[in-house]
């Protein structure tokens, strides 16, 4: 049965998220639907990462299987064609093993979190990032930033609802940085917890505001505690950026 694999580029603004529920309408959902337009197959697909509702993504993978082969040049336009007027794209579609699988076969997922630092509101950009008007210092969120990387208990910044088996994890990259009125959060890991880079970001915005020093911030993941967290960032300014293979 020939699988396949793509890369898809989305706006979440409209969608309640990646995956299926009932009466609202997902990414998943649209991609499936379009899968059935242009192939009169009914698939399930999988994705690397269940984005939440009004997340973005500039190369989530999917994968899912098809009865019958089909040029993968031929999927991609056929699809980008039945998920108009839909905010999904997809950028690539390639043949790929039985083996490989979306969200199993990962071995990191790349994030960035987008904050508009100025007095302005946005215009060009409403929906896909942050806006905090009050003055945000990043060097102290980049120092804060740096001091909880590497394996922790990261129960502070997990969701309540989060179905994780374990609150260990691995953050391998963790950074801050102001490109002019626009600060950027880049996160990487295997994987994350719900609301992980969310609640993360959330609390650095207290050390830009000068609220935390940044020694707070890492007693806050020390702590263990969700109370401790910071408020939980909007999902507007967050993408999902790359997966690795």
């Amino acid at each position: 049965m020939p699988r396949y694999r793509l890369t898809l580029e989305y706006d979440g603004t409209p969608f309640c998220g990646w995956q299926r529920q009932a009466g609202a309408l997902s990414v998943q959902q649209v991609l499936e639907e379009a899968i059935v337009r242009f192939s009169g197959e009914t698939v399930a697909t999988q994705a690397a990462g269940r984005t939440d509702s009004g997340v973005h993504a500039l190369a989530q993978v999917v994968h899912f299987d098809l009865e019958r082969g089909w040029d993968p040049l031929r999927v991609r336009d056929a699809l980008n064609y039945h998920t108009k007027p839909h905010p999904v794209a997809v950028l690539v579609c390639e043949a790929i093993g039985e083996e490989f699988e979306a969200r199993f076969s990962a071995k990191a997922r790349h994030y960035e979190y987008r904050i508009l630092n100025r007095r302005a509101r946005p215009a060009l950009d409403a929906n896909r990032v942050w806006h905090v008007p009050v003055p945000l210092d990043a060097e102290p969120m980049h120092d804060a930033a740096r001091m909880i990387l590497g394996k922790h208990d990261f129960t502070t910044f997990r969701a309540a609802e989060c179905q994780a088996k374990s609150p260990e994890k691995t953050l391998d990259q963790f950074a801050v940085s102001r490109q002019l009125e626009m600060i950027v959060v880049t996160a990487s890991a295997r994987s994350f917890l719900h609301h992980q880079v969310r609640s993360m970001v959330g609390s650095l915005k207290l050390v830009g505001e000068g609220k935390w020093k940044p020694e707070d911030f890492r007693a806050a993941l020390d702590a263990r505690d969700r109370s401790r967290c910071g408020p939980l960032a909007p999902p507007d300014g967050l993408y999902l950026t790359r997966v690795d293979y």
